[in-house]
């Protein structure tokens, strides 16, 4: 009982830190103290007054570009993820339930992305496009994370075209999007839900890899980038390596934390062959 309730707080603990990362990141420029690209005359200044967590080489306020560098990480993390889903759940669906040549096309493409490490290719689509922009991070991620959701999809798919309500519909003569798109898509609805949370932290911790080496966005300013310029001068200065790599755990973590409690919280009996099929 005592470790549920636990549980329970930390979920919700959690749960609290990603809402507040949320309205941070959509109030950044009503509750920032200063313009993110504001210099003052204080360089690597300790915590204090005019300062709440110092400023960088630049005079720039840490406090400020972490709030502003929220809004990049959020972004690349809902939209890689979103994006990812809006490629890979559909592939996933018709790869699952035609079988065959789209079955063998799609998983092999997937094969091929599933080769590498995920954060080299984004790296290298990155690289090529000589243009480390948000939107071209956000692609980046996307053109490897779709092959996840796919396979994923593909598994529980595979698990849910033959059941009754299935066999059902396909009998009353839907065809293959309404079978897919209102019968066996929303039965999937748990395992996506349990995805997603996983999804947006590791876009979140990839943006900030890539922005630490200097492939992020260049026009805002972002934890990862923030992490580099920190980790640099972090002898004589070490609060911005300190805050930044503070805030970049702490919300992946956050994120991490919900999709546990989410997957602990689906795996009833009914839906016990659901998860199961994405582990698998």
């Amino acid at each position: 009982m005592g470790g549920r309730a636990a549980g329970k707080a930390v979920f919700v603990l959690a749960l609290g830190v990603v809402c507040a990362l949320v309205l941070t990141a959509l109030l950044a420029p009503w509750i920032a103290p200063y313009e993110p690209q504001s210099r003052g005359p204080l360089l690597l200044a300790e915590p204090g007054v005019s300062h709440l967590l110092g400023t960088d080489q630049q005079g720039r306020d840490i406090l400020t570009l972490l709030l502003f560098g929220s809004r990049v990480a959020l972004f690349v993390g809902f939209g890689a993820t979103l994006l990812s889903m809006a490629l890979g759940i559909p592939l996933g669906l018709l790869s699952g339930y035609k079988g065959g040549a789209v079955d063998a096309l799609v998983m092999g493409v997937s094969e091929v992305v599933f080769s590498f490490p995920g954060i080299l290719l984004a790296i290298l689509l990155v690289f090529i496009t000589q243009q480390p922009s948000v939107l071209n991070v956000v692609v980046a991620l996307s053109a490897t994370g779709w092959a996840g959701w796919a396979r994923l999809v593909r598994g529980q798919v595979l698990q849910e075209r033959n059941r009754d309500y299935v066999l059902m519909a396909r009998t009353a003569g839907a065809g293959t999007t309404r079978i897919l798109v209102h019968h066996i898509l929303p039965n999937l609805a748990s395992v996506l839900l349990v995805q997603f949370s996983f999804a947006v932290g590791a876009a979140l911790l990839a943006e900030s890899s890539l922005s630490f080496l200097g492939l992020g966005p260049q026009e805002l300013p972002s934890w990862g980038s923030l992490l580099s310029e920190g980790a640099a001068l972090f002898v004589c200065s070490p609060w911005m390596a300190t805050f930044s790599g503070l805030a970049i755990f702490v919300s992946v973590l956050s994120f991490n934390v919900i999709g546990d409690r989410l997957r602990d919280r689906f795996a009833q009996p009914e839906l016990v062959s659901t998860t199961d099929g994405g582990r698998g």
